[in-house]
């Protein structure tokens, strides 16, 4: 059985967050998605926004198909005033928002040598201003009510850049800073507003078919992959009261980034420019006729996931310590109490 599930079972009959509000970004693919589908059987009713219909389309269908309601709203999350349009639709449908996600991103694959500074900009603007943007609209209605939880979805490249996504990266460390100021002000004001960051490690989810990249080769996710519920399981847990993380890290991998980053920066800096390149690439070349959704979205519906289940897991012993840390910490107390008491009797 896979770590976290009986927990993310049991949220399930709960019903926690029936007739709840959720809005969730970038919800036409990828972690988005599913994160929209798993909100759905929960019972809240999700408003999905993106900028592809197509792949909206599908994620309200599959929403609905868990028997929850479900608003689709095509936005550009760079576009302040789209997001702030896309609020108002949301409370005059369903009512006040309860939960915000910020989830949207783009990248481009590529060295910065190769980078226009239009792309660099525009990866900034989606995946660092789109979050910046849709804790704005959200904090100008919960603020007044003192209540609501927004998740920003971040990543273990928020702490270690690697080559060929730099402005990816630069995005992520961009979310990391922005999460820091704004909670120390929600404490300072002694706001109930709940503020939580998910790091990510590699997810087999869409963007690695449709971000723009000038590597020879198909992109792919760079070490242990995760599949997307994974993360979703994060998410949902995050958003649950009673629960006030101020971050979750999800996967291993996540750890040893994180920590490596802290304790050898500069090992990793030679580490990652003899392993990056390869590592993020497989060995079939790119079609020369490759979509990208930089500028625009891409014009069909490609669901959430990325083609690499072969490799991906649906579990992470991380997370279930993190979800589950008194049971951990009870486990641990009793195994170094057993380990002192075989010693005693040696």
């Amino acid at each position: 059985m896979a770590f976290g599930i009986n927990t993310f079972d049991k949220m399930k009959n709960t019903s926690e967050f029936q007739d709840k509000v959720v809005v969730v970004t970038g919800a036409s693919g990828g972690l988005g998605r599913v994160v929209a589908r798993e909100f759905g059987k929960q019972g809240a009713k999700v408003v999905l926004l993106a900028r592809g219909a197509e792949g909206l389309a599908g994620a309200k269908r599959e929403v609905e198909a868990t028997g929850a309601e479900a608003l689709t709203i095509v936005t550009d999350v760079s576009d302040a005033e789209q997001v702030e349009a896309a609020a108002v639709k949301a409370e005059e449908t369903f009512g006040s928002i309860d939960v915000w996600v910020n989830n949207a991103m783009n990248s481009v694959f590529a060295p910065m040598k190769n980078i226009a500074p239009a792309e660099f900009k525009r990866v900034i603007d989606v995946t660092l201003m789109g979050q910046v943007y849709g804790t704005m609209s959200a904090l100008k209605r919960m603020l007044p009510r003192d209540k609501g939880t927004i998740i920003l979805i971040g990543s273990a490249l928020a702490y270690r850049g690697i080559p060929l996504q730099s402005a990816y990266c630069s995005a992520k460390h961009g979310i990391q800073g922005f999460f820091d100021s704004l909670r120390s002000e929600l404490i300072h004001d002694d706001s109930k507003i709940k503020l939580t960051m998910i790091e990510l490690p590699a997810m087999n989810t869409t963007q690695f078919g449709w971000v723009k990249s000038r590597l020879p080769n198909k992109p792919k996710p760079m070490g242990k992959v995760y599949e997307p519920e994974v993360a979703a399981r994060a998410v949902i847990f995050a958003a649950s009261a009673g629960h006030k993380r101020r971050t979750i890290w999800v996967g291993f991998p996540t750890f040893e980034s994180i920590i490596g980053n802290k304790i050898w920066p500069a090992y990793l800096d030679h580490y990652l420019a003899r392993t990056g390149y390869k590592g993020q690439q497989t060995n079939e070349p790119v079609d020369p006729d490759r979509k990208n959704n930089l500028w625009e979205p891409v014009p069909e519906d490609r669901g959430a996931y990325g083609g690499f289940e072969k490799v991906a897991t649906n579990r992470s012993s991380l997370l279930w310590i993190s979800m589950h840390r008194q049971a951990a910490v009870v486990a641990t107390v009793l195994f170094v109490l057993l380990m002192l008491l075989v010693l005693a009797l040696c």
